[in-house]
């Protein structure tokens, strides 16, 4: 009877223990499960380390294309009473640039330049340019200076009438780089030769 009542109360409090197979097929599941985890952190990682390797590289080369103002924005008047005739401004690379082709009668891959002002907007401004340092190719080279100009009357159309204390944008667009905006405001009074700072 006594044995009777051993094999009633083992089976009634169902003790089962979990075997060294068992352990090990649940080890295994964990360490697939992470492992795979893993690689997908770590692809992650590489994918989003190489965006941002394009996205800085994309960045530096727009950055090398680009040009910069040297000096001011000088513009000259005629006539009696004084209007504004001609816009001018020298150019040149930025530090490390790459050149910048800038040639105001090719037909595609050039330097487009925009005129604003309250009245007037002209999004391809017929302009001149003149080398001050450097050679007379259409490039703009690191170490060269090159003139713009813009003929107001002819260049512009319609062409704008700049009248004293008058704010007017002129817009660079490079093919390679970054878009320059040059804004200034015409003083109180017009002279024949006025530089804008």
């Amino acid at each position: 009877m006594k044995k009777m009542k051993m094999l009633l109360d083992r089976s009634a409090r169902s003790e089962q223990g979990i075997t060294g197979l068992e352990t090990a097929i649940i080890l295994i599941a964990f360490v697939v499960v992470a492992t795979i985890f893993a690689f997908v952190v770590l692809t992650t990682g590489v994918f989003s380390a190489e965006r941002g390797k394009e996205t800085v590289f994309a960045g530096l080369e727009k950055a090398r294309g680009s040009m910069e103002l040297r000096g001011g924005v000088v513009v000259t008047a005629v006539g009696t009473t004084l209007a504004v005739d001609d816009i001018q401004f020298a150019v040149a690379n930025s530090a490390g640039g790459e050149p910048v082709p800038i040639n105001p009668s090719g037909t595609n891959n050039r330097t487009v330049i925009a005129y604003r002002d309250d009245n007037i907007v002209d999004n391809d401004v017929t302009y001149t340019v003149t080398t001050v340092v450097g050679d007379t190719d259409t490039l703009l080279e690191p170490g060269e200076l090159k003139v713009i100009a813009i003929d107001v009357a002819t260049g512009v159309s319609p062409a704008p009438t700049l009248d004293p204390n008058e704010k007017f944008t002129v817009e660079i667009q490079t093919p390679v780089g970054a878009t320059m905006d040059i804004t200034r405001t015409l003083p109180a009074e017009l002279r024949t030769v006025m530089q804008l700072h």
